[in-house]
């Protein structure tokens, strides 16, 4: 739908905005009927079309069609049976046709993985067992008769999240210690993309500080910590979602913090994947952890922990959590994050954080009290007597 690096928004009069239309409707979103300026206008109506889908889809409702909101347009349009779906290296089928299929196989117990809308090997595995399963020819191609085949079956699980119990078991099997696992840190924006800017201080900056300030706490409790830009650089979200897939990484963290026209916004919030299709309760159990880790340790404002559906949080299949750290059009906030005392604050709020997460449920520190350093004595003292 848009070029990389363009948008689309209100007053804009573009062949594409046409397309926008279509795919709006196609997703069953109202979209009334063009203006006096003909259907190639970017009118108000059209925008608070595109708000109503963004804030359904759980992306940003900003009401401009950039990358991330065009790549949904393109998803939701597509239903079940309206294409044949095959695995596809290096041009991988995305559309809500996908997530529905992977939803269907994780109710038959036949997929580990959360319903992404991404077609990738394990959805093709899947396709493949059920096709065993009911005497198909096994090429993980889903046609025709691989969709009556799933039409004749019953639902046969019922109850309980699957994705969910492996989330949580795999992290309780990988062992309380951070030593040898894998962050990926994100900070946000870089490049010609500073992000937000408020009072003296700007947002690429600041994260990218904060991310150094955590890989050097990360590396020195043993974990092995990779930033996913640098000071010059600005990947795209495919690109930082595709570092963190390819390092196998344990938790994908990305660092924000962000800005409010006129005022109003403070305080620090938390993002985990989470929507319709459903969500990874790891992530969510993360990003309360990280959150009420820095309320605990500092006194910003607390703005919860939410569901999205950005496509950083959807494309990686490991725990990801972004957090908003404070505004920078507030002058608290940003009076706050000036001081690197407080970043290091939050760099060791976040550090433990991550620690809990592979915890034992019935560690009973309190929130705020918990040093790294005493946890990774106490699994080196276990580990000892264990030997």
């Amino acid at each position: 739908m848009t070029r990389a690096g363009t948008t689309l928004r209100r007053d804009a009069v573009d062949p594409r905005v046409r397309g926008v239309r279509v795919l709006l409707e196609a997703a069953g979103v109202p979209v009334p009927p063009p203006g006096p300026d003909g259907d190639a206008a970017f009118d108000t109506d059209l925008e608070r079309a595109v708000r109503t889908f963004q804030q359904d889809r759980g992306i940003d409702a900003d009401g401009v069609v950039g990358p991330e909101t065009s790549r949904a347009l393109d998803a939701a349009h597509w239903r079940l049976g309206d294409r044949v779906l095959r695995y596809l290296p290096g041009h991988l089928l995305v559309g809500d046709d996908v997530a529905r299929l992977q939803a269907r196989l994780l109710e038959l117990g036949l997929l580990g993985t959360r319903a992404d809308g991404v077609l990738g090997p394990e959805t093709e595995g899947a396709v493949r067992e059920l096709q065993r399963a009911v005497g198909l020819a096994p090429d993980g191609i889903c046609g025709p008769d691989t969709l009556r085949a799933l039409r004749q079956l019953d639902r046969t699980v019922s109850g309980g999240d699957p994705v969910a119990l492996r989330e949580r078991a795999g992290v309780w099997r990988s062992g309380p210690s951070l030593v040898g696992r894998v962050v990926c840190i994100d900070p946000g924006h870089g490049g010609a993309d500073l992000g937000a800017i408020g009072h003296g201080l700007v947002e690429a900056d600041v994260v990218l500080d904060l991310a150094g300030r955590l890989e050097r706490r990360l590396a020195a409790s043993g974990v092995t910590a990779v930033t996913t830009r640098g000071r010059d650089q600005d990947p795209t979200t495919l690109e930082r979602a595709a570092l963190a897939t390819d390092l196998r990484a344990d938790v994908v963290l990305s660092l924000h913090c962000d800005a409010q026209g006129g005022g109003g916004g403070r305080g620090v919030a938390t993002f985990y994947w989470g929507g319709p299709r459903g969500r990874s309760t790891t992530g969510e159990e993360l990003a309360g952890l990280v959150r009420r880790e820095l309320l605990a340790r500092t006194d910003l404002q607390d703005c919860r922990s939410h569901a999205r559906q950005w496509d950083l949080l959807r494309l990686t299949r490991m725990p990801a959590v972004r957090v908003e750290l404070g505004y920078l059009s507030d002058p608290g906030d940003a009076r706050r994050l000036a001081d690197p005392g407080f970043r290091d604050t939050c760099a060791e709020a976040v550090l433990v954080a991550v620690q809990r997460l592979f915890l034992p449920e019935d560690d009973q520190t309190d929130t705020g009290r918990l040093d790294v350093r005493d946890v990774m004595a106490r699994v080196h003292a276990a580990e000892a007597a264990g030997r």
